[in-house]
């Protein structure tokens, strides 16, 4: 197994209904350390470009609304399989088909307002992270 460094964030559902902490205990119950976090508010041009792979589909405008509709907590996660382990955390992107006890079937209102994010793959998380963290001074280790 190896070790992956992932990005995490809580969206703005997640942080309003007070998720934060839950999510983060989720996170390190099943092994993944936080290796930095931050508290920001997005603005339009970045959620544009951390999302520019969707622009021109139907729902880009919504997703960038949304996500610019209040703060988000962006996480560097690590641990063995970080990218998996996320990703199977979090559940299905559509609340009503994912797992019992994953954080899209706990708190998540639809699937526009799905409440989390994770990388799906390597290369997106090594971009992902990039976008948001400068590996000199944010991460830790």
């Amino acid at each position: 197994m190896a070790t992956e460094r992932t990005l995490s964030i809580v969206k703005p559902d997640g942080v309003a209904n007070g998720h934060i902490g839950h999510m983060i205990s989720i996170f390190e119950a099943a092994g993944l350390t936080i290796k930095a976090a931050k508290l920001v508010r997005l603005t339009k041009a970045q959620a544009e470009g951390f999302y520019a792979e969707h622009a021109g589909r139907g729902f880009f405008g919504e997703l960038v609304e949304f996500m610019t509709s209040g703060p988000v907590v962006l996480m560097c996660l690590e641990g063995e399989n970080a990218i998996a382990k996320n990703r199977e955390l979090m559940g299905a992107t559509d609340p009503a088909q994912a797992a019992e006890g994953t954080i899209r079937k706990l708190y998540a209102e639809s699937k526009g307002r799905n409440t989390a994010h994770g990388s799906d793959s390597p290369a997106s998380a090594e971009r992902e992270l990039k976008y948001f963290f400068s590996e000199a001074f944010e991460l830790v280790g």
